[in-house]
């Protein structure tokens, strides 16, 4: 671009005179893109000069495997993605024909799998010039910040393969956030990361104060990680649990000026987290959408496809900076992908186009993954539960909720063969984007990758009972450490069992009965047996219920309406206006949430936000 600082100008005596040659059709001009680099330099050896030349316009890929060899230092094919961005099939390719031309020495013992060049000071012209990195001029003044993300990210969780996780650089977290504070005025802005298992909130946040950012992701770990770094550095982070699949948390649809996604490689993964980027912009048209997303260069129909879905959506591409993000791992893309620019061209997007339950490369929700009910086993489920609830009807046992829903029909939620939904099913997206008449039981299909909302799928639930159907494999349930976490995030409005083998050995029922305290006689008939031992106790315990019955609530204003019953249940009724102010007092992460998309860890400190409003009123 003319008047770029890194490009020579019209004046600039030190570059070399024009080159004048006229060129006529079939006429060879003397070609040196090949042996010599542009700048000139020493030719390269024979089988070096022959794999750049067929590498044609692209040469520049591998020189740039070739001048990190000429430091004559052993280098394994995975170094040297790590350190050029160029895809493992092109290295792994190009260190096989240098070493079937007897230019490579293999290691021995302590160097296995590495290799060093023969004659490393005939590789000295292999170099050549690079385009300029857009913000490396400004990361020398950002050392501390760089410091404290590269110290957040070693402390981070690990990947999770099943989210197609690959962790990115610190260093590329704080380009990524000087990126979006120089070409963006962010000073009181809202940036929504859509998925952040790389820490750009954390960056940005720490190179732009005035900002503010909102995350959404899956991961639980991921999500507390990021709130513990955020309340050390005192950064304005809030996070929010969801699986997108499903949709954008209503406290988030609406309130961002800029996106950024590292979504999962794939198409539909990628439309998917763009879409739902674009759902949590204010104003789409005057914001933009920011995509980390790479394929391997021996792959180009992958990126031409997924580019395309970007197209059909409106989205006109700005800019896209080449290998503009760097990973510990992904080897077989380069250990890099690309920045895109987008900016959407409507308020809203054309419908989808791809299939948004499997979006990820790998894992169980993979497309190729198995996974669901069919026909015998959802007919085998649902006869234990007919089963199951007679059982109680007829021991005299359980609590009673169980006996009123026997011999009723349960509502069926999620994915069901149609051989047994005849009379209809609930979507899953529906069940937990608003409260839905769901009878006296509910049977939520959750098999095919939608374990992880086993607790909150429960929570969305209007019936007395509920039962969650998992593979036995889902952390959830599999062990005592995932069933007492279960249990952690739906007590004391649920009593839980875990039923295994139901309906088939590989799956498990989580059975969840609506408790005394969700019932209208909870109450003493003595309100002054509230302020007896433990009477607090029951007190938080009723104020908590009373904010899981209403799960799809923001949390201010189901506390509030909560405190009002539950002082009235001990004795000591308060107006709302008392409620209001005390709920204003509560920590800052709780308002914009609903009980739904609140953060696992979140919740323990739930119980004490209770507590502490009943002590002030």
């Amino acid at each position: 671009m003319a008047g770029h600082p890194t490009s020579p100008g019209p004046d600039d005596l030190g570059s070399a005179p024009p080159d004048h040659t006229t060129r006529a059709p079939g006429v060879t001009v003397s070609d040196t893109s090949a042996a010599h680099p542009p700048g000139g330099g020493p030719p390269l050896p024979a089988a070096a000069s022959r794999l750049v030349h067929e590498h044609g316009v692209n040469a520049p890929r591998p020189r740039r495997v070739l001048a990190l060899l000429a430091d004559g230092r052993w280098w394994s094919a995975d170094d040297l993605v790590q350190a050029t961005g160029v895809a493992y099939t092109l290295v792994s390719s190009l260190l096989k024909e240098l070493g079937e031309a007897g230019e490579l020495v293999t290691g021995d013992e302590g160097r296995r799998g590495r290799v060093r060049l023969v004659r490393p000071d005939d590789y000295a012209g292999a170099a050549s010039d690079a385009l300029a990195d857009p913000v490396a001029h400004l990361l020398p003044r950002y050392a501390r910040a760089l410091a404290e993300l590269a110290s957040a990210v070693e402390e981070g969780p690990a990947s999770d393969l099943d989210l197609d996780h690959v962790t990115a650089t610190a260093e590329t977290a704080l380009r990524r956030a000087l990126f979006l504070a120089t070409r963006f005025d962010l000073h009181d802005r809202v940036l929504l990361c859509v998925g952040d298992h790389d820490l750009t909130s954390i960056a940005l946040t720490l190179v732009c104060p005035g900002a503010r950012a909102e995350v959404v992701d899956i991961d639980e770990r991921v999500l507390a990680h990021i709130d513990a770094v955020a309340a050390r550095l005192d950064l304005g982070v809030r996070t929010h649990t969801a699986d997108l699949r499903l949709g954008l948390p209503s406290t988030v649809r609406g309130v961002a000026d800029v996106v950024f996604t590292d979504p999962p490689y794939t198409a539909d993964g990628v439309e998917l987290f763009v879409r739902r980027g674009v759902e949590g912009m204010a104003d789409p048209r005057r914001g933009r959408v920011l995509v980390a997303y790479g394929a391997s260069e021996t792959t180009p129909k992958l990126a031409a496809t997924t580019q395309s879905r970007l197209a059909r959506m409106d989205l006109l591409f700005e800019a896209v900076w080449p290998d503009f993000n760097r990973y510990h791992g992904a080897e077989s893309i380069g250990a890099a992908s690309d920045l895109y620019v987008l900016r959407p061209l409507a308020r809203t997007l054309p419908p989808p186009s791809g299939d948004a339950a499997r979006v990820y490369s790998q894992g169980v929700n993979a497309k190729e993954a198995r996974g669901g009910l069919d026909a015998e086993r959802a007919r085998a489920v649902l006869d234990r539960v007919r089963e199951d609830l007679g059982g109680e009807r007829g021991d005299g046992g359980g609590d009673g909720g169980s006996a009123a829903v026997a011999g009723a029909e349960p509502t069926l939620v999620g994915e069901w063969p149609a051989e047994v939904s005849e009379s209809g099913r609930v979507r899953l997206s529906t069940w937990m984007d608003a409260p839905a008449p769901g009878g006296r039981c509910a049977v939520l299909n959750l098999t095919g990758g939608w374990e992880r909302l086993a607790a909150r799928a429960a929570l969305a639930s209007a019936t007395d009972t509920v039962y969650a159907l998992v593979p036995s494999s889902a952390a959830c349930v599999r062990d005592a450490a995932g069933q007492r976490g279960l249990r952690a995030l739906v007590e004391p409005r649920f009593r839980v069992r875990f039923l295994r083998g139901f309906g088939a050995d590989d799956l498990t029922a989580v059975r969840l009965t609506r408790s005394p305290l969700s019932r209208d006689d909870a109450a003493p008939a003595d309100p002054g047996a509230a302020d007896a031992s433990g009477g607090m106790e029951a007190a938080v315990d009723l104020l908590l219920v009373h904010v899981q019955e209403r799960a799809h609530g923001t949390l201010t204003a189901t506390l509030r309406a909560g405190l009002t019953e539950v002082s009235a249940w001990r004795g000591r009724p308060v107006n709302k206006r008392t409620a209001r102010q005390a709920v204003s007092t509560a920590p800052r992460w709780l308002s914009g949430h609903t009980l739904l998309d609140l953060p696992e860890h979140r919740f323990a400190e739930l119980l004490g936000v209770a507590a502490a409003l009943l002590a002030q009123v």
